[in-house]
């Protein structure tokens, strides 16, 4: 009789955490979106640019394989890209930098240029995100074909910068340096 007794407090114990979470995320507010994806791009920029710090600037140009961007272009692959894909969700004018050409621009690929560029393109997420209207993250874009709302595009741009800057941990442990410790909050 103990084990059912306790069985059942356990499942009322559940079921009143997954009503409280359900409840909770229903109270969210755009503004409240806004400050948690705010605070993830303040922690990203953080965390990407500890990387950049980690790797010596005569390692910038480091490939993993002579068939892959060197540790220099995929930064600058994340910087452009976080500029592109933003202006799209936002509707922000893109700066003038940014152009797809950017990591094959070799005056581009030393250390102090990468630190600017892809500085530069985690301020500009941030004030995308900062000045955005929330009420447009319903609408429709279409981007390389695929149709999807402009708060998923918000998020796409989020995880293809987190992609990129993953791809570069195995740069840093291929010249024997241990990457930055992870930064989840």
């Amino acid at each position: 009789m103990k084990k059912i007794i306790s069985f059942t407090m356990l499942c009322f114990l559940l079921a009143g955490s997954f009503l409280s979470t359900r409840v909770s995320a229903q109270a969210y507010t755009n503004d409240d979106l806004k400050t948690i994806m705010s605070n993830d791009w303040v922690r990203a920029k953080t965390y990407t640019a500890d990387y950049l710090n980690t790797m010596p600037a005569d390692k910038y140009s480091f490939k993993a394989t002579d068939s892959v961007r060197s540790f220099a272009q995929q930064m600058l692959h994340l910087a452009t890209a976080n500029v592109f894909l933003m202006a799209t969700a936002t509707d922000q004018q893109p700066l003038p930098w940014a152009s797809f050409d950017l990591e094959k621009r070799t005056t581009a690929q030393t250390k102090d240029s990468v630190m600017y560029y892809v500085t530069a393109s985690y301020d500009y997420c941030l004030n995308g995100v900062k000045n955005s209207d929330p009420t447009k993250w319903k609408d429709k874009v279409t981007l390389f074909g695929f149709e999807t709302t402009k708060y998923g595009l918000l998020q796409k741009v989020f995880e293809h910068q987190t992609h990129h800057r993953g791809q570069t941990t195995i740069y840093i442990r291929l010249t024997g340096i241990k990457p930055p410790e992870e930064r989840l909050f």
